[in-house]
């Protein structure tokens, strides 16, 4: 399945990433491989997964600690800024609780690409994560780091939040590596449409205005990224797989049944497509 360029791209979506859980699971249950991969917010997050190929780890520490308050709480919005504990899912998780196989991380030869947006510019930035260890870890929770719900994250001077504020696709990216044709997999049912921020949102982000507009405008990135993902898909430059409806999951869902059950719509959908998957990356 190597060496013919083709790449894997995983859209964000909060506790909807269960649903790209699914998916990843099954491709690695079947040796599905890709030269590389891009995630954003709950795509790069868990989508890591794939690369320390650990199979049903974001399912197992996601409904085991779903209602800890400690892994996301207003408690803990208002104790420290992130309304997802920083130190408990990045570090006590991680290192402690649910270890993550940084070692075979480091050994998997596919490239994970994941992207945060600077505040200062509002341009996503990519960071290709090689060991899993502190500085990727910085990025992935910067490319998760939802606007008024966390604090932008310092990284070697910059200060960056959700990479789905401007490029909640990150096909281009993938394109822009060489990678032409990709998996791309999706969080939303065809036919979502995305509405504008509510305008509150610009005056909760006045210390961040490169922020403020890209969220204002995001709706209609966002809706055009999915036209054209879509037109990459007719012209067999694509392949999507995506929810064959609403995964029914909150963004700080607290029921583990309903994580389970978009965890398990997530493989459903990736068995259903796997004859065809193969064929589109046979070409």
């Amino acid at each position: 399945m190597t060496g013919n360029r083709i790449g894997l791209v995983l859209e964000g979506g909060a506790m909807r990433g269960l649903f790209t859980c699914g998916v990843i699971d099954v491709f690695m249950e079947n040796d599905i491989r890709f030269e590389a991969a891009a995630g954003i917010s709950a795509g790069a997050v868990f989508g890591c997964n794939y690369k320390s190929r650990q199979i049903g780890r974001p399912l197992r520490y996601n409904t085991r600690f779903c209602k800890d308050p400690r892994y996301c709480s207003i408690r803990c919005l208002i104790k420290t800024g992130d309304l997802y504990g920083a130190d408990f899912c990045y570090r006590e998780i991680p290192d402690v609780l649910d270890i993550f196989d940084r070692e075979t991380f480091s050994k998997d030869p596919m490239d994970f690409y994941v992207g945060a947006t600077d505040v200062m510019t509002g341009k996503c930035v990519y960071h290709k994560c090689t060991d899993g260890g502190n500085t990727d870890m910085l990025w992935m929770r910067a490319s998760a780091s939802m606007p008024v719900a966390s604090r932008p994250v310092s990284i070697d001077g910059g200060l960056y939040l959700d990479g789905g504020i401007v490029d909640s696709i990150p096909y281009a990216y993938m394109e822009s590596l060489g990678y032409y044709r990709n998996v791309i997999v999706l969080t939303q049912p065809a036919g979502y449409v995305k509405r504008k921020a509510p305008s509150l949102m610009k005056i909760a982000l006045r210390k961040y205005p490169a922020v403020a507009e890209g969220m204002a405008h995001r709706h209609e990135v966002y809706n055009r990224q999915v036209k054209e993902v879509e037109e990459r898909a007719e012209r067999g430059t694509a392949f999507v797989i995506r929810p064959p409806e609403d995964v029914g999951v909150g963004r700080t869902e607290k029921d583990p049944d309903k994580l389970r059950k978009a965890y398990q719509m997530g493989r459903r959908e990736a068995e259903r497509i796997l004859p065809e998957l193969r064929e589109f990356m046979s070409r």
